[in-house]
């Protein structure tokens, strides 16, 4: 018996009765705005939708349009990124609402091509943002979607070594109309059907030409390689504290981890751990006489991308005579703390440190 073929029209034959409702989304019969495509696109880069949705909203209220956007300060751009993660998105987004602002009239390329020459837009998003705001024939492949032609294909090969071949078979399917439609297709069909673990074969509208799904091993699919083992590292944070309660932070400088945003200052991250007397001369705020430094106990732990962070917290309480040589700092209300613009690591250390001294 032979295996029939998966074709793009049960695919847009599913999507037009289960397709998700995402505020980004346009509905059946309005024209995507490519802002609103652009911006969702950075912001899923590595993020989930549930934990994207408040921050685009919040975003496009405060910048409606790219013009907005671009003239906003970096800082308060950085501020409303923070707890988003991977900071240089939010560097890249303004460099390039910047760049369409300025060299583009405040209008998107509608081509792959021109949108791989704004900043910050790699080749899956150029191929999302001309596909689903342009509707130009493009071929859009993130995570969802590589599982879904893993299972489709059955290809064995492990990621992140088959991602060509996954591109390659699902190029064989982006249908030449409503390529918008059948690229968000195939991700809800990843997101909501042919899922990591326990996908519903049943639902599916590909279940009888998957080939994965007649050998048994749907679940098994997309194999992946080994990890490698994360490398730790260590610090010592800085919690000080003036007189009048207000905090000590700093701006990170613009290009690098955490570019741009504010923190917590610290020794730099190292594979070795730190002693209290190593830390001090590292410590970036230097202090007038000799205040007494206190480490708090426990830590805090957080998982970059590729590496894992062990951070100490040291506090120091300094009368308001004290004075403090850095420049590049500001004191900031205890009280108001949540609203700096923390990022997430910087954030876990407030926490720390506040549930320490209270």
């Amino acid at each position: 018996m032979s295996v029939p073929k998966p074709t793009s029209r049960a695919l847009l034959a599913w999507y037009d009765r289960h397709r998700r409702r995402l505020p980004w989304r346009a509905l059946p019969g309005e024209r995507p705005d490519p802002y609103a495509v652009w911006l969702s696109e950075i912001m899923l880069q590595q993020t989930t939708v549930t934990a994207v949705k408040p921050y685009y909203e919040a975003f496009l209220a405060r910048w409606p349009t790219v013009a907005d956007l671009a003239a906003a300060p970096s800082s308060d751009v950085m501020a409303a990124w923070a707890g988003l993660g991977y900071y240089a998105r939010a560097r890249n987004l303004h460099a390039c609402a910047q760049t369409v602002a300025r060299d583009y009239g405040g209008v998107f390329p509608d081509t792959e091509e021109g949108l791989l020459a704004l900043p910050g837009i790699g080749p899956y998003t150029a191929a999302a943002i001309a596909a689903i705001a342009f509707d130009r024939v493009a071929t859009v492949v993130d995570g969802n979607v590589e599982r879904v032609m893993a299972r489709l294909f059955a290809v064995t090969a492990p990621l992140p070594g088959s991602k060509p071949r996954l591109k390659e078979r699902a190029a064989t399917l982006t249908p030449k109309a409503r390529a918008g439609d059948y690229a968000q297709g195939v991700m809800d069909l990843g997101a909501t059907v042919c899922t990591p673990r326990s996908p519903s074969c049943a639902l599916c509208p590909w279940m009888e030409p998957c080939l994965a799904r007649r050998a048994g091993i749907q679940e098994t699919l997309p194999a992946k390689a080994p990890k490698t083992k994360t490398p730790t590292r260590h610090g010592l944070a800085f919690w000080i504290v003036r007189g009048d309660g207000a905090v000590l932070l700093r701006r990170r400088p613009p290009k690098g981890l955490l570019g741009g945003m504010m923190e917590v200052p610290s020794t730099p991250w190292r594979a070795k751990s730190w002693t209290l007397d190593e830390a001090l001369a590292e410590a970036p705020a230097k202090t007038t006489g000799k205040p007494k430094w206190t480490v708090l106990p426990g830590g805090v732990s957080h998982t970059f991308t590729h590496f894992q962070l062990e951070l100490q917290v040291a506090v120091i309480d300094l009368p308001s005579r004290h004075k403090i040589s850095d420049e590049e700092v500001s004191w900031v209300p205890v009280d108001k703390i949540g609203d700096a613009g923390l990022p997430s690591v910087m954030a876990k250390i407030a926490k720390h440190a506040l549930r320490h001294l209270a």
